[in-house]
């Protein structure tokens, strides 16, 4: 981990709200915003990360350093790592008490041979538990680590993310800012945006929390399609509003936007 120059985690106090698909496509952004990137899926249960990027049945290797992540391709520009790797399915569940997923992820953090990398981007499962409190106690000493809260618009979503803003002030992670998911609806023919379900709700709560909004992701369906097939989003729709956004949101995390808090270079 000393050779990670940033590290963010990618939480919500709440689940269903998106938070690997704004992983994935906040990590495939700083790569192609000319950043090396590591992608850390921590969610031991759900372990979507290796089907998001169409990475399922890849193995892991060891080598001196520990073990080595899976390269998304030969440029080995985005590194990732996932319990999904070490499943023989899909459909293999993850029984395990505390103690032994609190192993996990500390493994994961200092076994994993990271190499030199511009960003790491955790993502977490829905909480304040156990996996979360052994990310930090694992990132204890890294002086660049920050968090960014993934929320919807309705209310019951933003009162759960607050709990998870709680957890970031008592364990000293600095919020780098909000971002509200599943934000409208974009039409795929006109692209217009309809809003389906209640408005600005993560606009208010990074009011609330005097943080920076980073942006709205609307419900895209090219989007929606592209995970589910495991195929990047980015590169075959890169002027879609929705890669736009994201592309606006690499630029405020890489400091270029000064109008938003972002981690020191």
């Amino acid at each position: 981990m000393q050779e990670v120059k940033r590290v963010i985690l990618v939480l919500s106090g709440k689940g269903g709200v998106g938070k690997s698909t704004v992983s994935v496509q906040l990590a495939t952004s700083l790569r192609n915003a000319g950043h090396k990137v590591g992608l850390l899926d921590v969610d031991l249960c759900g372990p979507s990360i290796p089907r998001l990027l169409n990475l399922e049945g890849r193995s892991i290797h060891q080598c001196e350093e520990g073990w080595i992540p899976v390269y998304t391709d030969e440029t080995q520009t985005l590194s990732v790592m996932s319990i999904g790797f070490l499943l023989e399915n899909r459909n293999q569940a993850i029984i395990w008490r505390g103690p032994k997923k609190n192993a996990m992820i500390k493994q994961f953090l200092s076994d994993v041979s990271w190499s030199d990398l511009d960003f790491l981007v955790v993502d977490t499962p829905p909480g304040t538990s156990d996996e979360h409190m052994s990310v930090v106690e694992s990132l204890k000493g890294h002086t660049n680590c920050g968090a960014i809260l993934v929320t919807t618009p309705q209310a019951v979503a933003v009162g759960d993310v607050r709990r998870e803003a709680t957890f970031c002030r008592k364990t000293g992670i600095p919020v780098l800012g909000v971002i509200e998911n599943m934000s409208g609806f974009a039409c795929p023919t006109c692209q217009e945006c309809t809003n389906i379900f209640s408005k600005g709700g993560g606009i208010a709560l990074a009011e609330y929390l005097k943080v920076p909004f980073l942006g709205q992701i609307p419900i895209d369906p090219k989007l929606a399609e592209c995970s589910e097939n495991g195929s990047n989003f980015l590169d075959a729709f890169p002027f879609s509003s929705t890669a736009e956004m994201f592309k606006e949101m690499v630029r405020k995390l890489s400091g270029s936007d000064e109008s938003t808090t972002q981690l020191d270079t």
